[in-house]
């Protein structure tokens, strides 16, 4: 069972992840049409947005004073990568562009 450190960032990165990179994958696919706005774009966010869910989860992490300095150093690398990764993998343009597709024709019928 992983520890409780590695739980937080691993979850709060990948729910942020799939949030944020699904919406702006599908609102640049919408707005302009091209996949290289649209890689371009993820792979900005997959290392900004990181960065800055990173440095909130250990902020958090060290304002509640109850865990240890390696505690909240794990926290926030699980943040990082997990965010970082998973956005990345969404950049391919295969994935990326098949995925907006059926995302932005599935708003447009709803």
């Amino acid at each position: 069972m992983p520890k409780h450190s590695i739980k937080i960032g691993l979850s709060f990165g990948l729910t942020s992840a799939i949030i944020t990179t699904l919406g702006l994958m599908v609102g640049l696919h919408s707005g302009t049409k091209s996949k290289l706005v649209v890689i371009g774009r993820i792979l900005i966010i997959a290392i900004a947005d990181a960065f800055s869910d990173a440095l909130g989860i250990h902020i958090s992490e060290e304002s509640e004073n109850k865990h240890a300095t390696v505690e909240i150093w794990e926290a926030t690398l699980a943040t990082f990568f997990a965010k970082f990764i998973f956005a990345s993998t969404l950049s391919s343009p295969c994935s990326s562009c098949r995925l907006t597709r059926q995302l932005s024709s599935a708003s447009c019928t709803a």
